[in-house]
């Protein structure tokens, strides 16, 4: 099978693991500019936008991480890419932690950011479901405005902000709203980080109201090899507000798996 999804392959791996990127949700691959650009220069890097967003085909109805990371996985067969350093952010680190569980014998490090593993709660399944309605109903410049400040903190540079504006804004609702209703059925992940082998990192926002400090803790505890990064000055989108701090962390973890 033969990929269709729209995606970054920059960089030279050489003898360094490539890097593979997968965004969060209601964004694309441009999410992650600032460490394409960082570390392209020394791996791989690759940077797939999810089905249903960017540039990728927008396949309506229900889709689980599990179809996520199928796509993932394809995508890197077809670039020859066998074993990597797999990161994720918020809806991105469950789907990294998906792909974990159906392919861990090609995953060589694991970076969960801003995320979370517990399974939905019945409410949480009422609200992302009600959300995924909501957005087919009235599309995402609503949504975006309201949780603009949420996704990044309320002093963030306005640049950041109105980048991560229009990537909202840009999403097809019904690519988003199938993410939604897929999420609300996801797997319990907190067993399964206890059983991962290669080493893991975990960066969380200081002030992330959508996965708080305490969620990327527990994760911290759980790993069995982990480090713990906390970025002041940062919400839920650390890599966009706070770029520096966000690549020193990663670039000190690469070194360690190279």
């Amino acid at each position: 099978m033969t990929t269709f999804l729209a995606y970054e392959d920059k960089g030279d791996a050489g003898s360094a693991l490539p890097l593979v990127l997968v965004h969060g949700h209601p964004f694309d691959r441009t999410m992650w500019h600032p460490q394409i650009t960082e570390f392209a220069a020394s791996r791989r890097v690759v940077a797939p936008d999810l089905r249903g967003y960017g540039e990728s085909p927008v396949i309506p109805g229900i889709t689980p991480l599990s179809v996520f990371a199928e796509d993932i996985a394809t995508l890197l067969d077809d670039l020859g890419v066998a074993e990597f350093v797999l990161a994720g952010l918020s809806m991105g680190g469950q789907i990294a932690m998906e792909c974990y569980r159906r392919f861990p014998h090609r995953v060589r490090g694991l970076v969960l950011a801003d995320t979370f593993p517990a399974a939905e709660t019945p409410e949480g399944k009422r609200t992302r479901n009600a959300m995924a309605d909501r957005l087919l109903r009235e599309g995402m410049t609503g949504y975006a405005d309201e949780v603009l400040y949420k996704m990044v903190a309320p002093y963030a540079d306005a640049e950041v902000a109105a980048q991560v504006r229009r990537m909202m804004t840009a999403t097809a609702p019904e690519g988003a709203a199938a993410a939604l209703r897929g999420r609300a059925e996801r797997l319990d992940y907190r067993d399964l980080l206890t059983r991962v082998t290669v080493p893991a990192l975990v960066v969380v926002g200081a002030d992330d109201e959508y996965t708080p400090v305490a969620d990327a803790e527990a994760m911290h505890a759980a790993l069995p090899d982990s480090t713990l990064h906390v970025i002041d000055g940062a919400a839920h989108l650390p890599n966009l507000e706070r770029p520096e701090r966000f690549n020193k962390a990663l670039r000190d973890f690469l070194a360690r798996l190279d």
